[in-house]
Formats: structure tokens, C-alpha cells, sequence
């Protein structure tokens, strides 16, 4: 491979914006094409990527004609799985935003394809890469507090963001709002607990966010908040608290992990770690700066960046995905079964859903 890697972005609105302005910091990254059948959309990345990108309104034309290594599809979630499939008929790298698809069938699907891949395949989970929350997984990893039988993470912020064309109103487009943002947290968990997930329990509704919004006659299905409580396979459980008409609270995201030594608390955007002992008094605290061109080019804490150096990382030394499809599949699974389990108003095995 050349010194420069060449990146192709698929979906040109807000993220893939912010994957353009963060692969420009990275040494030995140059974005070379861009594709968005939206025209504005487009213009934003143009005028983000610079002179002497190759343009396409159709991202098979980009597949087909650009010079480039590696694409990044940050294009609406029910896209995914067809982008990925037009991939696997190349033989270059991909970073597909989360969540990996909308529906479990076609995570599967993209597994199966996955496996024959020559490139990498790479989901993104930005939050992995937050520091604080990566360092909280090492310590956990290092038994700081013991064996983890908790987690618990809260995550209360602003309501969804207007996107192009208004689809991430409506639940057949997103997965649902448990499947389309909280993916990432149902992957943390997985992550943390090192443990198979079994059932959901989840309770939510649509409560006070969009019931005024009315798009060509429909009224939007999505989640505004909802807990959900996920059962593991040898003993640990964890909990996830979503408000999504909580601006301004102090903390967007607190993440737990309780052993039966301690506790790791992550906090952002505090960018701060506290880890208790039972058998200790004072806590330890770990506080993080983040470089701050990196917070300024995206939304997402610096980890962006920190996600795409590690991609870049995968790529030159032919690497394996520090984030699978395997693990994406599985956030969609259990971000799905609790999609059902508040419908239903009962708890969901994964099991039920193929797992």
C-alpha cells in the first residue's frame, strides 16, 4: 500500500462531515471521493472536503470509479445493508456507522458476507473510543473492581437532531431508537461485562418529543425514553436510562461498571474516571484532556479520530476490526429485542431473534 491511504465517504450529512474533517488530521489519510444522492448534502461535502475530490451523486459510481482504498458509509441506516453488499463486490477496507443494519436478518446476512471479505470491516462505535470509557474497560479488564455483576448507564440529552428528508423520524428507517442510538451503549455492555446477552426487559415510550411533527400525514414512532435492563449469560445484568428531552444536564453519559470490589464511574463530558474500592475511603479520580482539534471537528468527544487512527492502524498492518460485524450484529440484537420487549410489554429472549 502507498503512504497515503484514500478514503471514498458515502454519505456526506452531518457524520460523514465529521469523518471528513477528522481524517484530515491523520497522518497518511487523504479523502479523495465523496457520494450523496442529496444534493446539498453533497455541496456540505464538497465544501468540508476541499478541492480535488471526486464527486458522485450515486456511492456505486464511487465504488466503481474512485481511486480509493477505503470508503466510510455514513449514509442513513436503512441503506447499510445494501452499501455493504455493493462493497463485498470490491475488495476495499469499509467503516460502516452504527448501527450495522436496521434488522437482525440483514446483520446476519452481513456476517456471512463479512467473513469471505478481503478488506477490513469495521463498525463504528465511536463511544468505544471516548477516553474515559476506554480506559474504564481496561480497568475492568485489570480487575479493579472485581467481577463485574452491574453496569449502568445513563444517557440524558437533546432530542434527535432533523436530518435530510426527515428519516430518522420513523422506525422502519432507524431500527427503532433503541436499535438506531442506544446500539452503542447495548455494545458497551457487551463490551464491559465480557458476557453472552440473554433477555430484555425495556419499557418506553414516545412521550414528549415529536408528537406535534406531522410528515407527508405520518406521525413519527420513535422512542423518546425507556429503560431496558439486559440479563448475561453467567450472572451480570446492566441497565440503561435514556431521556432524550434532557438538555443541559451536566452530564450527557454516566457509565458504571460495579464489581464485587469496587467501581469504575466514566462521566463525559466531564472527561472524568472515578474508581472506589469497597475496602478503601477515598476514591481515585482520572481526569482526561482530549486534543482539541479533535474536539472541534466533530461531536463526539475526540474519539473519531481516535476511532480512525486505529482504523488506519487495521488497514497497514492487515489488522482485525477492533469493533466486528459480529459485535455490531449483536448491539442490533439486543437494541431489537428491546425495541419488542417495549411493544410487547414483556421480556424478550435473544434467542427469539436467532442469537
Amino acid at each position: 500500500m502507498s503512504d497515503v491511504v484514500r478514503y471514498g465517504i458515502i454519505g456526506t450529512g452531518m457524520m460523514g462531515c465529521e469523518h471528513i474533517r477528522n481524517l484530515a488530521l491523520v497522518p497518511g489519510a487523504r479523502v479523495t471521493a465523496i457520494a450523496d444522492p442529496h444534493e446539498q448534502s453533497r455541496a456540505w461535502g464538497c465544501r468540508t472536503a476541499g478541492d480535488g475530490v471526486a464527486v458522485y451523486a450515486d456511492p456505486r459510481e464511487l465504488l466503481a470509479k474512485a481511486d480509493v482504498d477505503a470508503v466510510v458509509i455514513a449514509s442513513p441506516n436503512y441503506t447499510h445493508f445494501d452499501l455493504l453488499r455493493a462493497v463485498f463486490e470490491t475488495r476495499k477496507h469499509v467503516l460502516v456507522e452504527k448501527p450495522l443494519c436496521t434488522t437482525v436478518e440483514d446483520c446476519f446476512r452481513v456476517v456471512e458476507a463479512a467473513a469471505t471479505h478481503p478488506g477490513i470491516v469495521w463498525v463504528g462505535m465511536e463511544y468505544r473510543f471516548m477516553r474515559p470509557l476506554w480506559r474504564l474497560v481496561e480497568e475492568v479488564r485489570a480487575g479493579a473492581v472485581g467481577r463485574v455483576r452491574m453496569v449502568a448507564i445513563r444517557e440524558h440529552r437533546f432530542p434527535f437532531l432533523k436530518k435530510v428528508g426527515d428519516w430518522n423520524r420513523f422506525s422502519r428507517n432507524t431500527g427503532g431508537t433503541l436499535v438506531e442510538k442506544c446500539c452503542h451503549f447495548f455494545d458497551l455492555m457487551n463490551l464491559v461485562t465480557a458476557q453472552r446477552p440473554l433477555r430484555v426487559y425495556a419499557s418506553g415510550g414516545m412521550d414528549v418529543n415529536h408528537l406535534d411533527e406531522r410528515y407527508q400525514g405520518e406521525t413519527p414512532d420513535i422512542l423518546d425514553n425507556a429503560y431496558a435492563v439486559v440479563d448475561y449469560d453467567q450472572g451480570a445484568r446492566a441497565l440503561l436510562d435514556l431521556c432524550m428531552f434532557a438538555e443541559n444536564s451536566t452530564n450527557e453519559m454516566e457509565i458504571a461498571a460495579t464489581g464485587d470490589r469496587g467501581k469504575a464511574e466514566a462521566f463525559l463530558p466531564e472527561h472524568r474516571l472515578v474508581l472506589t474500592r469497597r475496602d478503601r475511603d477515598e476514591p481515585a479520580t482520572v481526569r482526561f484532556k482530549v486534543d482539541p482539534r479533535a474536539r472541534e471537528v466533530g461531536a463526539h468527544h475526540g474519539s473519531t479520530f481516535l476511532e480512525h487512527l486505529a482504523f488506519l492502524k487495521a488497514i497497514r498492518e492487515a489488522g482485525k476490526p477492533i469493533v466486528s460485524v459480529e459485535d455490531g450484529a449483536l448491539a442490533v440484537g439486543v437494541g431489537a429485542a428491546a425495541e419488542q420487549s417495549a411493544r410487547e410489554k414483556r421480556p424478550v429472549e435473544l434467542k427469539e431473534l436467532g442469537f
